[in-house]
């Protein structure tokens, strides 16, 4: 085949193009390089801590037993009968039983006491309720224990809170503990208190609501019966009732300290 000058440069010229063209299109266009990860820290949800070396454990120490040595029950007295216990009535005051209660009413400056007629304890626990409901400031009102007509020891409890014992002795009175503050002692009136005592040789300890108060110690009096009694110490008269009485016998012999070389 024969082609014209012009058409054949044309050819050429369109060749030389296309050859440029694959020339281009086979050189590898460089990529960009990839870029590298940044170092990123792992979350630690739950750190390690350091371990502590265990603590020894303080517990307090436990309460000595302060009721020990209790028997069996050696009378319950509901009130239920006049006849075991000293009645009287008159201007100055009274001691009455009715409904299963013991009644002590005195006017100001009065002291009435009222005892068991057929007990006779030496140790002893001895628990009773007493409801004050006219009493108030220094007015007392408690227990007697290993008591005579004469004689006895008087846990007292005034109506401001206080506490205290002593020793009556005829017309003597021996203060055995001063009186102390309780919270356990109701201040004023209406209210109510369980007065227990607790008593085996020479030591004899008061508890209110079955909590100890504290502890006296005296060689006078070792045996005698149980009653309770009334004081308006001010200018208003005072009145209380008692009821449930309960007696349990107490076998306790006290240690002996060993004599010191």
């Amino acid at each position: 085949m024969t082609l014209h000058r012009p058409l054949l440069i044309s050819l050429l010229m369109w060749l030389a193009a296309c050859s440029s063209i694959g020339a281009e299109s086979m050189t590898a266009t460089p990529r960009p390089a990839t870029p590298t990860p940044l170092q990123t820290s792992t979350p630690i949800w739950f750190p390690a801590t350091n371990t502590p070396s265990p603590q020894p454990v303080h517990t307090q120490a436990a309460t000595p037993e302060l009721l020990i040595g209790l028997g069996g029950v050696i009378t319950m007295d509901d009130f239920s009968n006049p006849t075991l216990w000293n009645t009287a009535q008159s201007d100055q005051g009274s001691a009455t039983i009715s409904r299963q209660r013991l009644t002590l009413s005195v006017q100001p400056g009065i002291y009435l006491f009222s005892l068991h007629r057929d007990l006779f304890v030496g140790d002893f626990f001895t628990e009773i309720t007493a409801r004050p409901s006219l009493c108030r400031g220094a007015d007392e009102y408690g227990l007697l224990v290993r008591a005579q007509p004469i004689t006895y020891y008087r846990f007292a409890l005034t109506c401001d809170g206080m506490i205290h014992a002593e020793r009556i002795s005829v017309k003597e009175r021996h203060v055995l503990h001063e009186p102390v503050l309780s919270g356990d002692a109701p201040p004023g009136a209406p209210s109510e208190v369980r007065i227990g005592v607790w008593a085996a040789g020479s030591e004899l300890r008061l508890f209110l609501n079955g909590r100890f108060q504290f502890s006296i110690t005296d060689l006078n009096l070792s045996s005698g019966t149980f009653g309770v009694f009334a004081h308006a110490t001010g200018d208003t008269p005072v009145t209380v009732t008692y009821s449930d009485l309960v007696v349990q016998s107490v076998e306790y012999t006290p240690p002996v300290e060993t004599p010191t070389p």
